[in-house]
Parts: C-alpha cells; structure tokens; sequence
C-alpha cells in the first residue's frame, strides 16, 4: 500500500472536484438536518427517525428511469447492513468487521480507508456486522464488535480516540449507528443471549470521555428492581443494540431494549423483568430515566423491541399530540403520547396468536398455551417478529407509516439453561415453519388500519424509505430491491442485485443530483436517473482503484 500525507490527500480530493465543508457537522445541523436534503447526517436521516427525504427529482413519474450508477464491493463475507451517511459530497459507510471508507459520493471513488484488528475470539449472535457511523465536527464514530467506541478525523481516516467500553469477553459488543446529541456520542451493547446487563451509554464527541451511563435493569434500590426474582438482574440482557431517536424541543432520547435473558426460559426471573422490550425516555444531557413503556412484559419468545422510535406531531383524540409510533416485533402496532409516555391504543398489523388484545392499560391480555414449553408450543409471530431491527418510515406528505412486516410462525422450546460466562444462553430453541411470507405495508398512524400492502414471496429484512417524490424504497430477501406509489403501494420500479438484502435504503444528491442507496451482501448499490457511466469500484479488502492512510490497529 502507498501510504500518503494529508497534503497529498488534499490535492488528490481537491483533483477530484470534491470540496470538504467548512463548518463541519454541528450540533445545530443534526437538530436541523431536514432543511439540507441534499445530506443525510444520522442513521434515520433525521432525529425523528422518520426515514423520509424531501429530494423530489426522482418521483413516481421517472422512478422507472433509475439505473445504477456506481457500485462499491466491501470485499467481506459477513453482510453488509450499514446505512451510509452522506455530508457535503462525501460519503462515510461502516463496513463489515469495524472498516470504515470515506468515498466521493458522486462517483464512489474511494477517499480513505480505515481497517481494524479484531479479536478472533468475539462471542456475537448475528456476525461482524455494523450498521453505521455517526458524524458530528470532524468526526466520523464507531462503535466496535470488540468494546471499544472510536473517533475517526473525517478528513483522512486517522484515528482520533479509542475509548474500551466493556469487555468483548462477557458478551459486550456493539454493531449499531451511533446517535449524536449534542455534544454527546450515544451508543449501547448487544449480548442479551449471553447474559449481559443492558445500558445506554454517552460519552464526549471530543475526548471520549463517558459523560453518564442508564442501566435497562435496575439495581437493588432502584425502582422497579422487583420486577426480577432474585438474582436474574444481573444477566437479564436488556440490551439496547439499535439506534434510538431524539426529540429536541423535549431533550428527551427514546431507546428501545431487547429481551430478558435467557430469552425462551423465565422460571428464574419472574416478573416483568423492566426494562427489557420495552422504550425507555431518557434525559439528553443527565440519562435519567423520564419514562418508559413495556410491550411485551416477562418476555418468552426473544420479542426484542430493538425498533426504530418513529416521532410524529398528529391530531388524535381530538387534539394535537407529540406520538411515538412503534411497529414492534410482537406483532402489534403502538402509538403512545411521547411526552408523558401515555398508552393511547395498540392494534395487530400482523398474525399474532399469543394475545387477545393489548388492555387499556398497555398490557396484553395473553392467550393461554403461548408460552414456551419442555415439548414445544405453536406460536405467532415467530423468532424474527412480525418486525425486527430494520427500520420503518414515516411520510408527511401521506401521513402513513411504513414497515416491512414478516408473517411467520415458529414453535418455541424451553429449558433450564445454566449461565456461563461468554457463552450463548438462550433456555431453549424455536424453529422456523416453512409457509412464511412477507409483505410491505402502509398503516394509518392515527388508528392503525392497513391502507396498502405489497406482498412479498418471503420475510423481508429491508427497511424503508420514503421521499417527497410520492415514493416508498424497500427490499425481498430474493435481491430486489423496489420502488412503490407512496399512495397506492403500486410497484413501479425494481432491479435485481443479486443477493438478499438486510439493510434500510437512504438518499441525498450531488450537484442537484439525486441519488438512492441501498446495501445488499457484500456491495453498496448506487442509483440515479438515466445518464453517466457506471462505476464499480472494489472495496478495502480486494483490489481497489485508490487507498489513503487510514489508521490501522
């Protein structure tokens, strides 16, 4: 490799009619990220996590003319999940084992690279994935497979900070986006299914430092602590393994947390086991707890409620309220008031056999024989939810809330499973029947009702996008990836990639240029309106056109 200075990174980047901006990415740009379309500077594109751009050149009336306009190869194995950021012309994506590449947005020429060593050794349930980094200054984050929260100069890859978090060993490892809120980098653990103790963490966009830290489980003298029989406190998972979503006019971060562990079997943990699968409100600049809510109480069948927090100001009731809509993985679909956490209503938007209804006090009203067993029991949704971790939208111009929704059942066994340290624990096992299938699906977010559906052959793992163009952007696990009437669900447009996709779309443009990505197995596709030259461009663990001086470790 030809190692290379910052000049020569400059004069090289300058050659390529790529200017770097001035201001960098300031706190007051992520609080007014939707008044620059052309940029999409946090994991859902805005604080909301409303996953909707406002670019409007491709719409329903050209979508058809979309074709592929550069392609980047990761080179890595493990499936590429990531949602590129796009600031000023230049694109920041995590790959897959903790890399990081910076490219021309325009072209996807490479810029820099940033490679990383990790342990052979990481105890993950779902591979060395990551699924994005968050900008903030001149600062590209990342948190690491291995524990650690990193800080990258944005300019050239090099390594600012690298802060330990927790020890990999124990089951600690962090594959979600980043959120940054103020001066504040906003990350959590993966590793319920071996027995962690679930947390959210901030630490300081300059030095690293840890500013405060929420448990998902209470300690002993912490209220709701007696939701946990004994000890199961401890290793109750909790974990919080996906980005949560911020509302600034309240400072209030929304996260959503896993199940408890182990996750098929509760003998030992009787309760309500707070606060796993539930969202949690918590203070920006403190991490006190403000509020939460549990979906699913004493959770049996690995519901984690890792969902996007989808916040909307609409007219429900009869008055105006601040929502928080949340399509979760048990199958219901739930609005509650986000100020106050107010239960409003929940309503099924998928097969579900294991609750009568969600009571007036939030609670489900369980149907007997759903819960696990020795023999093994019948239940709908299965594993994977009626949703998972990837994300929905929600589009003001149709005021209609989208989610990739799986119809699957699965049969859910249960044992006694003791606890070793690092080790997978799960008290049990499910299995998959094979008559699954999927469908994307437009619900009206003041009552729940379906309006549309596309249906799919199989469950998706794709999230969605929507834009101003009247356009809905989702994926199969069969490679396509599609373009929908907003308003109809009408299928306008696909093109096949090749591999399943389990990765959210995202879009911005160039020089009035727009643009929709979408990451599926091992490449990130690139596609605009007809015209220009396709690019292809091999990624940071093959042959590759260009390299810079990225930091190693």
């Amino acid at each position: 490799m030809i190692e290379k200075s910052w000049g020569s990174i400059v004069l090289c980047i300058l050659s390529l009619g790529v200017v770097w901006a001035e201001g960098n990415v300031s706190p007051d740009r992520l609080v007014h990220s939707r008044s620059e379309p052309e940029n999409w500077l946090t994991y859902s594109g805005t604080y909301d996590g409303w996953r909707y751009s406002t670019l409007t050149e491709i719409d329903v009336n050209n979508v058809h003319e979309l074709v592929l306009q550069w392609a980047f190869q990761t080179g890595s194995t493990e499936r590429f999940q990531a949602t590129p950021l796009v600031a000023d012309g230049i694109m920041y994506v995590a790959l897959p084992n903790n890399g990081a590449v910076a490219l021309d947005a325009q072209t996807g020429r490479s810029l820099w690279h940033y490679a990383r060593t990790l342990p052979s050794d990481i105890p993950t349930c779902c591979g060395h994935v990551s699924r994005g980094v968050a900008l903030s200054g001149n600062k590209v984050y990342m948190a690491t497979l291995d524990g650690h929260l990193i800080a990258l100069d944005s300019k050239t890859g090099n390594l600012v900070f690298d802060r330990e978090i927790d020890d990999y060993r124990k089951g600690y490892s962090f594959n979600l986006a980043p959120l940054v809120v103020k001066n504040n980098v906003l990350i959590g653990p993966s590793g319920a299914e071996f027995g962690i103790r679930g947390y959210v963490d901030a630490f300081d966009t300059e030095t690293g430092r840890r500013n405060w830290r929420f448990y998902t489980i209470p300690a002993r003298g912490e209220p709701n602590h007696q939701t946990w029989e004994g000890d199961s406190w401890i290793h109750g998972g909790a974990a919080t393994w996906l980005t949560g979503s911020y509302d600034p006019e309240l400072n209030l971060v929304y996260w959503t947390t896993s199940n408890p562990g182990p996750a098929n079997f509760g003998e030992h943990r009787e309760g309500d086991n707070l606060y796993s699968c539930s969202v949690v409100a918590l203070d920006a600049d403190t991490g006190q707890l403000k509020w939460h809510f549990q979906f699913t109480p004493h959770d049996l069948h690995d519901w984690d409620a890792n969902q996007i927090p989808v916040l909307v100001d609409l007219d429900i009731g009869g008055r105006r309220r601040k929502l928080l809509l949340d399509a979760n993985r048990n199958g219901f679909f739930y609005v509650l008031d986000r100020t106050t956490g107010q239960f409003l209503f929940a309503k099924p938007y998928g097969h579900q056999t294991w609750a009568r209804e969600i009571g007036a006090d939030g609670r489900p009203v369980e149907l007997p024989g759903s819960r696990p067993t020795a023999e093994g029991v019948d239940v709908c949704p299965g594993l994977f939810g009626v949703t998972n971790w990837m994300s929905p939208s929600y589009s003001p111009q149709t005021e209609l809330f989208y989610v990739a929704a799986r119809e699957e059942c699965g049969r859910y066994f249960s044992s006694d499973q003791a606890f070793e340290n690092g080790h997978y624990w799960f008290g049990g096992h499910t299995t998959a029947r094979e008559d699954a299938w999927g469908a994307l699906r437009a619900l009206d977010p003041r009552t729940g009702q379906l309006r549309w559906e596309f249906r799919y052959a199989s469950p998706p793992m794709a999230g969605v996008l929507s834009t101003a163009g009247a356009l809905v952007f989702s994926a199969d696990m069969e490679g396509n990836f599609m373009a929908f009437d907003a308003r109809s669900g009408q299928n306008l447009w696909h093109v096949q990639t090749g591999a399943a996709i389990v990765a959210s779309p995202m879009t911005y443009s160039v020089n009035g240029k727009q643009f929709v990505a979408i990451a599926s197995q091992s490449a990130l596709f690139v596609f605009g309106l007809s015209g220009g030259p396709v690019r292809v461009v091999s990624g940071p663990e093959g042959t590759r056109e260009k390299k810079t001086s990225g930091n190693r470790r």
